[in-house]
């Protein structure tokens, strides 16, 4: 089969790589009436892992608090598998940085609420993100050519 020039960018998979949840200080900080603050840190990874076909992982963790005790720790992996070929070299950054998250975040935010639900807590949203904003400011603060994105 002959290929040819024509772009191609197909889902082969969309999966959770990984989920961990952690109430360290349970069950005396349920006990608590104060309002924990909230904390969500995000971040997208990509790799290839064959050869047309990439790895792209968007993480969060949610980490909630009452004064400097850890009420619990949530941290999603979401990821997917990409075939993604016949794509200037110079847009594959963009594609896996922008159009590959795009499609694996609201996996990812189902997957957080859930955990933090089943856990007994009220849910966690996360908010929509603009993954081109996120990848644009990532690309700012790397020196040129430093390879895929990959934010904290």
């Amino acid at each position: 089969m002959a290929d040819n020039d024509n772009p191609v960018f197909q889902i082969q998979r969309v999966y959770m790589k990984e989920a961990s949840l952690e109430q360290p200080n349970s069950p005396a900080i349920l006990l608590e009436q104060e309002q924990p603050s909230v904390d969500i840190q995000l971040g997208v990874e990509a790799q290839q892992a064959a050869d047309g076909l990439y790895e792209v992982c968007v993480a969060a963790t949610v980490t909630t608090k009452i004064k400097d005790r850890t009420v619990f720790l949530v941290e999603v992996k979401q990821a997917g598998i990409f075939e993604i070929r016949n794509v200037p070299q110079d847009q594959m950054q963009a594609v896996m940085g922008i159009a590959c998250p795009q499609i694996v975040y609201p996996y990812l935010r189902a997957n957080v609420s859930d955990v933090i639900t089943r856990a007994g807590f009220p849910p966690v949203h996360l908010a929509e993100i603009n993954f081109q904003a996120m990848y644009e400011q990532q690309q700012a603060q790397q020196p040129q050519g430093s390879g895929i994105i990959t934010t904290a």
